[in-house]
Parts: C-alpha cells; structure tokens; sequence
C-alpha cells in the first residue's frame, strides 16, 4: 500500500511592512499607556513617600501614601516636572479644609512637605504653652497617654523619645487627630500671633516638636527645622488620602531577604 505523500509546509516571510507595522503598534501601546499615567498623575492621583518624623504618630517614616488632586483643585506644582499653567490661586481650586493633611511645596524650597493644615485665610494663630490657639481660642486637647519611640530622620536613628499622646480637635464638631508634644520647652510653643495673610494658608506638623513648619521662615536644608511660612493656595499638590504601603528603612526592593520589614498593618490605612 503507498502513502500519501505529504505536502510541503509553506511558511511564508514577514515583510518588512508587515515588521513595521507590529513595532508601531508596540510604540503606540506604549505611547498611551505613557499617556493614561501622565493623566492620572496630573489630575488624580500622585504616590509620595514620608521622609522624616514632622507626622508622627500618623505618618512615620517609609510610608508610601496617595494624594488626591481633583480634592483641592490644580496648582502650579499640579504637573511637574512639566509646567502647568499660571494661575491665580489654583485651577478648579476647592481649597483644603481645616484639618487635611495636604502635600505641598514652600516658596523658594525645591523639595515637598507634608504638613496639617491648621489655619485658614484670615485666621488668627497663636501656640501658648504648647497649645495651639485658633482666633483668641485654645483648640480642645486631650491628653490619652505616654509612649516611648524611636525618632528616625532619613533612615538614621536619632535616640529614643517619650511623647505625650493628646487627642486634637481643630474645631467643635470635626473629627479628632492625634499628635505628639515630646517637649515643654520647645522653642515653638510659645509664638507670637500669627495672621494668615490672604489666599494662604498655615500648615503644622503632627509631632509637634520635631516640625518645621509654619511657626518658622523657610530655610534651607531636608535635615532640622526648615520652616515652610505661610504657604500660598497655588503651592498646594494634593490632599493626602491613604497609606498604599509602609516599609522599613532596612527594606530594599531588590533583596528579597529585606521583604519581610514590610509594615502589613499599615497597608491601604485611611489618613486621617
């Protein structure tokens, strides 16, 4: 019995426009994926990470956080490192509420802040004996307890601090934070009246005493207290929303002997 002889496959060459055309659909891929990031980032969303102490106990060092920009309207910040255009105050600007944790950035400083916002336009602010007073009005603070922490600036442990533990609340009626007083005698408890100058706003850091905030000019240097002045409505980036994730300063994403110091607890926590 003969077998059928079987017929030769034929595999045809890709031409070299068909080559083409497969590398362009590539780039145009990429091309919108670049575009869809760029969008998001600019008016939605953008990630930034803690780099210091100024937050405790609510933000602390290697927490990854998302900040929300359609919240509090577009400043001149909104898309860089690109520029966005001049405008005065902000775009579609809400402003922030007494009370949000806001990202911004200090005239003249070339690095972003993460601070509290604590007094409006027109406000009159005043720390005495520690306290902060708000038009003539100490604000409600409780204090819960003590407790011992590890103050850490850029990766490097600076000693071991006993705060005291107070419930703040900016206003009769909004919901309460906590913060730090780790001194009696800092130099920013006792201030002068401040009033905030039109369309800015003052800004002050959670730990109290390890803060360079609006109690302080603006001065030059990440490490310290480099104070931010009143800060003006366009300098503002983004309210702070969420913890995506918290890592350790051990952690390195390439070793995956150091994954381990990932914070879990802290993964997708409100900001409050």
């Amino acid at each position: 019995m003969l077998k059928r002889k079987a017929k030769p496959v034929v595999v045809e060459a890709e031409t070299d426009e068909e080559s083409g055309g497969g590398l362009m659909e590539i780039v145009s891929t990429v091309l919108w994926a670049l575009g869809i990031a760029f969008v998001l980032r600019t008016f939605l969303f953008q990630p930034f990470t803690i780099p210091s102490a100024s937050m405790y106990p609510g933000l602390v060092e290697g927490d990854y956080i998302i900040t929300s920009k359609y919240s509090v309207g577009y400043g001149k910040h909104a898309a860089e490192p690109l520029p966005f255009p001049d405008v005065d105050g902000r775009l579609l600007g809400r402003g922030p509420k007494r009370g949000d944790v806001v990202v911004f950035r200090p005239e003249g400083v070339n690095y972003n802040f993460i601070k509290r916002v604590v007094g409006l336009p027109g406000d009159r602010m005043q720390m005495i004996d520690g306290l902060l007073h708000i038009n003539g009005s100490p604000v409600s603070a409780e204090t819960l307890r003590t407790e011992a922490y590890v103050h850490i600036v850029e990766g490097v442990e600076r000693g071991t601090e006993t705060a005291e533990v107070i419930r703040e609340t900016l206003t009769p009626g909004d919901d309460p934070h906590i913060i730090y007083n780790t001194s009696d005698n800092d130099s920013g408890d006792n201030t002068s009246v401040f009033t905030v100058p039109a369309g800015h706003y003052f800004m002050m850091g959670d730990n109290r005493d390890h803060s360079g905030d609006s109690r302080y000019p603006v001065r030059g240097g990440r490490l310290g207290i480099s104070g931010t002045g009143y800060v003006p409505a366009e300098n503002i980036i983004g309210r702070a929303e969420f913890i995506l994730l918290s890592v350790d300063h051990d952690f390195r994403l390439f070793n995956p002997l150091s994954w381990g110091n990932m914070r879990g607890s802290r993964f997708f926590k409100r900001i409050d």
